[in-house]
């Protein structure tokens, strides 16, 4: 069920232009057009940038409704890079442009540069859905701090490249590229706290997923016949149901309490980092085991392209990978763990 407003606006968008069957049957991306501009028409791709920027000036947490929305709807459209790029381009102060957007870098390991000219230099891998949009958002690291910039994706080379669920997945270079407009990152706005952000929203995605799934695979189980019964009353099968139950609730509880540590933060401070880690990890576990299950108890039909499960199943997974893999958080956290010593570990458990 929806929270608010703007969840529900986004709900009601996704529902009458992004209908997963729909999607599946039609011959080319030509749906887009109008889920975009219904979008924008109700300022969601810019929900967090602020009303006096252009923006719709939603609070971080309504953002993240619409995020969880995009996750259960398996939107395979820049809607949630555009909010980041919003977000990430208002801490500096900047203006957003029109039209879709991305952010860059999307991996932790790499890394962009502000050269002593002004332009950028670097290379990073698996943007999401960089050769579709207009501008990428860019955190930069120069030889006095960090920078937030805005670069026309025209200016950029990309290469080809795309997610497990066919979604543009994109390596981008950028040689000596003259970005549009630059400031000084504010204190605490570093790639990490973008990595912070990304993770988070990420989870939110791999949540809302897996939500569907179980609603698919319940339904599923309970129209499927075999052996003159459905399928839903083996034990087998309830069990399995129950197992998906449990790592959708556990995703959905992970991903909501690291989205609300960051709405009720001032900073991106510890609380923020031990939430967000654990969420992207436990959700990444989640979206594993979820697909797993869901897929088994279709058969073989669910892993037909006729059939609207792959598109969730394969999203989930692929999400796991943007803006830090499992592993890497997970590692982090252990970094995190270990850094404050025996005697810190149950108080910083039971902190939260």
């Amino acid at each position: 069920m929806t929270e608010n407003i703007v969840a529900e606006t986004a709900e009601r968008i996704f529902s009458d232009l992004a209908d997963a069957q729909k999607i599946n049957n039609a011959i080319n991306d030509s749906w887009k057009t109008p889920l975009w501009v219904a979008l924008t028409d109700a300022g969601l791709p810019l929900s967090w940038v602020p009303e006096d920027c252009d923006g719709s000036g939603a609070s971080l947490a309504d953002g993240f409704s619409v995020a969880g929305s995009a996750g259960r709807f398996a939107v395979s459209i820049p809607l949630v890079e555009t909010m980041l790029a919003g977000w990430l381009l208002a801490q500096a102060g900047l203006p957003s442009p029109a039209g879709k957007m991305t952010v860059a870098p999307a991996r932790p390991q790499d890394r962009i540069t502000i050269n002593p000219d002004g332009s950028l230099s670097g290379r990073v891998r698996a943007v999401p859905f960089a050769s579709e949009a207009a501008h990428i958002a860019v955190t930069a690291q120069g030889a006095k701090g960090y920078y937030i910039a805005t670069v026309e994706t025209s200016a950029c080379r990309i290469e080809a490249g795309e997610s497990l669920g066919s979604d543009a997945s994109n390596t981008v270079t950028f040689d000596h590229v003259k970005p549009l407009s630059t400031r000084p990152a504010p204190s605490g706005t570093t790639p990490a706290s973008l990595m912070l952000m990304g993770a988070t929203v990420r989870s939110l995605q791999i949540a809302g997923a897996l939500e569907t799934m179980l609603d698919i695979t319940v339904r599923y189980s309970n129209e499927r016949i075999a052996f003159e019964k459905q399928i839903s009353k083996f034990q087998a099968v309830q069990h399995n149901l129950a197992r998906l139950a449990g790592e959708v609730a556990a995703a959905v509880a992970a991903a909501g309490s690291a989205a609300d540590t960051i709405a009720n933060s001032s900073s991106f401070d510890d609380a923020v980092f031990l939430e967000v880690a654990s969420a992207k990890v436990r959700c990444a576990e989640a979206a594993e085991k979820g697909t797993a299950i869901a897929h088994q108890v279709h058969g073989a039909i669910g892993f037909s392209m006729e059939h609207i499960l792959h598109r969730y199943t394969l999203r989930a997974l692929g999400w796991r990978d943007d803006f830090g893999h499992e592993s890497y958080w997970a590692t982090e956290l252990g970094k995190f763990v270990a850094a404050r010593g025996a005697d810190e570990l149950w108080p910083l458990v039971a902190s939260r």
